[in-house]
Formats: structure tokens, sequence, C-alpha cells
């Protein structure tokens, strides 16, 4: 089964699908300094997922756009998104995870935030769809699935209860 088909008109995603391929992608981009972040709240589940799937010690580490926003006036610092590396930054190989990838200001935003912790050696970026529509130069290094999707609907990553993912397409308001 595609894990992204359209049918009438409707997306559909099978989000355990795209997991499962974006597993497969992450183990084909560590290296044996790599560390997994992933950005806050969709990554980080991901990220947390793959620490123990791909059987790696410890943590995966979360990091936070919210204090690097463009838009940090409007939207606003969340309770919940704080930044937690348990590893040391500098030099090290870091395979940053989102679970969509947009118009790039998550990503500059994230850079910025990283940046404050270290210097890493290279930043790999892994994201589970890519629904191009981007700002700024920015692109995965490897994306599950690519997609359209019109700006007036955004897509959404969920997590059950047993951790399982599912994605919501929702309209703009």
């Amino acid at each position: 089964m595609n894990p992204a088909s359209a049918a009438s008109g409707v997306l559909f995603l099978d989000a355990e699908a795209l997991y499962r391929e974006l597993l497969h992608g992450v183990q084909r981009l560590l290296q044996p300094h790599s560390q997994l972040v992933g950005i806050t709240s969709g990554g980080a589940w991901m990220a947390e997922r793959l620490q123990k799937d791909l059987g790696r010690p410890g943590d995966a580490g979360v990091i936070s756009s919210a204090m690097h926003r463009d838009d940090y006036a409007s939207r606003g610092l969340s309770p919940t998104a704080q930044t937690k590396l348990d590893f040391d930054v500098n030099g090290a190989h870091i395979v940053l995870l989102d679970d969509v990838l947009y118009t790039g200001r998550t990503i500059r935003a994230v850079l910025n935030e990283l940046f404050d912790y270290g210097r890493p050696s290279h930043v790999t970026l892994a994201v589970l769809v890519d629904r191009g529509g981007r700002e700024l130069p920015v692109q995965a290094d490897y994306a599950a699935a690519r997609v359209s999707l019109p700006a007036a609907q955004s897509l959404a990553l969920a997590r059950d209860a047993g951790g399982l993912f599912t994605f919501q397409v929702q309209s703009a308001s």
C-alpha cells in the first residue's frame, strides 16, 4: 500500500507506514557520533521512538523553535516547548527530525537554537513529510514522502496512547 495516496481528491497519509520508511532512512544517515534530536512536538515524538527502535542508548534530544521564531511576538512561548540536549553538541553529528517540512522557518529557528548549545560537526534533516512551499532555502536530506497541499491546509501529526502515529489534514480557519 502506498503510504501517501489520493483518492477522489482526498489525501490519505499512513503515518505508521511513513514512520517505517523514516526508520530505514535514518539508519542510513547515522554515523558513529550521531545524536537524534526531534523538534517539538511531532519530531520529538519520532526521535523518542526512533531512539528505542534503533536500540540507541540514552534519550533522544528535544529542541524547540520557540525562542528563535520570527513570529515569536504573536505566538509566545509554549510551556511544553523546551530544549533538552543531554549530550555535548560540539563536534556531534545531529540527525534533526521533524514531522512536516513546509516553509523552512521552523528549521531556521531550530538551527539558531542548536548553535546556542554548541557547534555540531554536521546537521542532517530527516522528515516524515515534505509538503513543499518553501520560503527559505531549506531541504531535507531524507523525506519519507513528498506531498502537495494547498496553503489553506495544514498537516498535523498525532500520537495515540500506545505511541502510534496518525496524520490529519486540517483547513485553516
